[in-house]
């Protein structure tokens, strides 16, 4: 594993909050990064995410949009994970979460390309004691059996998921913000269940009324502990334009917001990640500064649930 250059040195970073000299058991947030794109299938760049993410934490108060104030949260960086090859990589960062579940560590993880999921509901599943969930926030389903021959990719993170024996299958995953499907899913869901809100669907109920049914779903199927996993491009690509592969009809941030608003409310969420943020296709950043959004906020609603 390597560190970001000085920037992980920096107390500044993360609104100050990070201290690299934090022990991980005195941690109540673990951040890592996984600076990958080997597995995309379209246009790269998600491997600078991690890096241009950071960037733009050092000049921010820690507050959500409410105002709530978090400034007494602990966060540990631990840098970047890198490997000499995918399987390397994704070894490495597997062993890393199953420590961080086994001591009941909160964890986040900026990607990378959306393979890189793969490795962290692998390491939640050998370190969790009980069953989880996953909700999937996502323009794709990520449920190919391969992508471009390689069951690595970043269209198959959900169905490795689904493969966990702690997960149970497909019914313990939700997706939502749907709005595009390979001929390999539209098979796998045939024989599968597959819980989805799409796009379009989502925008008609509204936001919260998503999220009510999502957490009605899971608590009706005893699962506890939840984990999300956040693509950017589940975002319109007007409001996040710097990403892989982008689709029109996304969902709009006060959405977003919304959902990770009831789901840390309502659910258990163990930890969560955002992924696919390529900050080379988008000069604005409009992606970056998305992501620290859902990111500062999901730390306060963390915050004000656990610490006050």
């Amino acid at each position: 594993m390597k560190f970001t250059e000085d920037m992980i040195r920096s107390k500044e970073l993360w609104a100050g909050l990070h201290d690299p000299n934090r022990r991980i058991e005195d941690a109540d947030i673990v951040v890592f990064g996984i600076p990958y794109d080997g597995a995309a299938s379209f246009r790269s760049g998600a491997k600078d995410g991690p890096r241009a993410i950071r960037d733009i934490t050092f000049s921010i108060t820690p507050t959500t949009e409410d105002f709530e104030y978090f400034g007494d949260l602990k966060v540990l960086d631990l840098g970047d994970f890198y490997g000499d090859n995918q399987e390397d990589l994704f070894k490495k960062v597997e062993k890393q979460v199953q420590e961080l579940v086994e001591k009941k560590k909160f964890f986040m993880m900026i990607g990378g390309d959306h393979s890189v999921n793969i490795p962290i509901t692998r390491g939640i599943d050998k370190g969790i004691d009980e069953d989880f969930g996953l909700i999937h926030i996502d323009a794709h389903f990520d449920l190919c059996h391969s992508l471009g021959g390689n069951t690595l990719s970043h269209g198959c993170p959900a169905r490795r998921a689904s493969e966990l024996e702690r997960l149970g299958g497909s019914d313990h995953i939700f997706f939502l913000g749907i709005r595009s499907v390979e001929e390999d899913e539209l098979e796998f869901m045939k024989n599968n269940p597959v819980n989805v809100i799409n796009a379009r669907e989502l925008s008609e109920i509204g936001a919260k009324e998503a999220a009510k049914r999502v957490v009605k779903h899971f608590k009706d199927r005893g699962k506890e502990k939840i984990y999300i996993t956040f693509d950017i491009d589940a975002l319109d690509p007007g409001f996040a334009g710097g990403t892989g592969t982008p689709q029109f009809g996304g969902i709009t941030p006060r959405d977003a917001l919304t959902l990770l608003r009831v789901f840390s409310k309502e659910l258990n969420i163990i930890g969560f990640d955002i992924v696919e943020v390529a900050p080379n296709l988008d000069p604005s950043l409009t992606s970056s500064f998305a992501a620290r959004k859902l990111i500062t906020e999901m730390w306060g609603f963390y915050y004000h649930k656990y610490m006050k």
